[in-house]
């Protein structure tokens, strides 16, 4: 879903390129991408994404703008987003200006969701996808310790689908049932295999 007035970009000005983190509950894209941003802090050609979300910014997880159901619409009208979508009864939007970042070459790095690739690849002619899987049995034992699901539940959700992302993207599958540091290495590794690409 894209504002009725989305902000495009024309093509042969996107200099720089849109990395979208995905990957399943339990996962650890979040924690992967904190670490990573932590890694690059710093770096003027490495922007991470702050997200737009009808959810309490006490919710935990990311760091984002928590706004109403009535704000998000409202910046929606005025075309604020570059990028939105639903799940899970809340909207997410991705701010208009990350255009100006890759217009300068810079890295950008957003939240994202397998479901709202499409809608990335609409607007950003130079996207890249993360997708962050681990074992099922890693993932289950993550759900688990949440306490938010009771074993039976969380086994059905992964029973539902495969962890592959779907559709025709440019796709680094990133395994993160190991370690932290193992997790970390592996994202800042494929981040920076990107960069190379903006130089």
């Amino acid at each position: 879903m894209n504002p009725s007035h989305e902000p495009h970009i024309v093509p042969g000005t996107e200099r720089g390129i849109m990395v979208v983190v995905v990957g399943p509950s339990g996962a650890g894209k979040d924690t992967l991408m904190a670490l990573a941003a932590k890694h690059f802090q710093g770096r003027q050609d490495v922007h991470f994404v702050r997200r737009v979300i009808t959810r309490d910014s006490e919710a935990g997880g990311e760091h984002h703008l928590a706004v109403s159901n009535q704000g998000f619409a409202s910046m929606e009208q005025a075309g604020n987003f570059a990028v939105w979508w639903e799940a899970h009864g809340l909207k997410y939007g991705i701010p208009a200006e990350v255009s100006v970042s890759l217009a300068q070459g810079n890295l950008v790095i957003a939240n994202g969701s397998r479901s709202a690739l499409h809608h990335f690849k609409a607007v950003f002619p130079r996207l890249k996808v993360i997708n962050v899987t681990a074992r099922a049995e890693v993932l289950a034992t993550r759900l688990e310790a949440r306490g938010r699901e009771t074993h039976e539940d969380i086994m059905a959700r992964l029973a539902r689908g495969p962890l592959t992302v779907r559709g025709d993207y440019d796709v680094i599958d990133l395994d993160n049932s190991d370690s932290l540091e193992e997790g970390e290495r592996r994202i800042v590794d494929a981040l920076n295999s990107f960069l190379a690409e903006v130089a």
